[in-house]
């Protein structure tokens, strides 16, 4: 015989608690250890050393003060030092650079190549960065392919290839542009107050203001702030574009980690 099981079973008290529990944080090092990327820093660093010597020979080409000057040049100097950061934190298996940072990097470089090329290319006369009103050719035209082609490309580049998707975010585009409107305030006051680089050479016309769609003396301030505004929405939505892609392409970092057994299909 057993005994019957009671209808009502009485609650069990509550076990004391001795003492509160400590939140812990683990940092992911601690959990996946880093890897160096050796190749990836050597891809990099020649990245890096291209865009350098791209601005130290546009430098020797034409006059420093005006080359400086130009978005294109100081978007690639950008570019080295950035990418020579990350070649370094790829070597020796640091923690990335803030998307912040390279995301706005990349966005300067796009627009470099992308103004040249449908604003700039076909123009009369011709633009330029060291030859300002002359066409350029020969080591002239080695520099501007190399400044407003060959590195842009090289960086998108190492974004799509090396680089792990999902890191931009929509808030960082509006504060990309922060720069591009400094710049243009730069570039205005530069043109109007006649600085240093901005007197026009012998047989060079409307070179005063550095890029013919923001030249000042012969469209006008309403025009030219008209072209800066069509400019700074395109940038804007190529920003999103850049945000959008960047979740939408596939991951080219991750590796299949190799277990010892291998899953089989069940039978029966």
């Amino acid at each position: 015989m057993t005994a019957p099981i009671p209808r009502d079973i009485p609650e069990l008290p509550a076990i004391p608690r001795t003492h509160a529990l400590i939140p812990s944080y683990v940092p992911a090092a601690a959990v996946v250890a880093p890897v160096r990327r050796p190749l990836v820093g050597v891809f990099r660093l020649l990245i890096a050393g291209l865009a350098a010597a791209t601005v130290a020979l546009t430098l020797l080409l034409g006059s420093p003060v005006r080359v400086l000057s130009h978005f294109a040049v100081q978007s690639t100097i950008l570019l080295a030092l950035v990418t020579a950061a990350s070649a370094r934190r790829a070597w020796t298996a640091r923690k990335p650079l803030p998307s912040a940072l390279t995301g706005a990097v990349l966005l300067y470089t796009v627009m470099t190549a992308l103004v040249d090329h449908l604003l700039l290319s076909d123009r009369t006369p011709p633009f330029s960065v060291t030859t300002p009103g002359t066409a350029p050719t020969g080591w002239h035209q080695l520099a501007d392919v190399l400044l407003h082609t060959v590195v842009p490309a090289a960086a998108v580049l190492d974004w799509l290839l090396l680089t792990a998707p999902g890191a931009l975010r929509l808030r960082q585009a509006a504060s990309w542009l922060v720069y591009p409107a400094l710049y243009l305030v730069f570039t205005l006051a530069r043109g109007a107050l006649g600085l240093p680089g901005t007197v026009a050479a012998k047989g060079e016309k409307g070179t005063r203001y550095l890029y013919p769609f923001l030249d000042v003396a012969a469209h006008g301030y309403r025009h030219v702030l008209a072209n800066a505004l069509l400019l700074g929405l395109a940038f804007y939505a190529l920003a999103l574009a850049l945000v959008a892609l960047d979740h939408a392409r596939p991951n080219p970092t991750r590796h299949r980690t190799k277990t010892g057994f291998r899953l089989q299909p069940p039978v029966g």
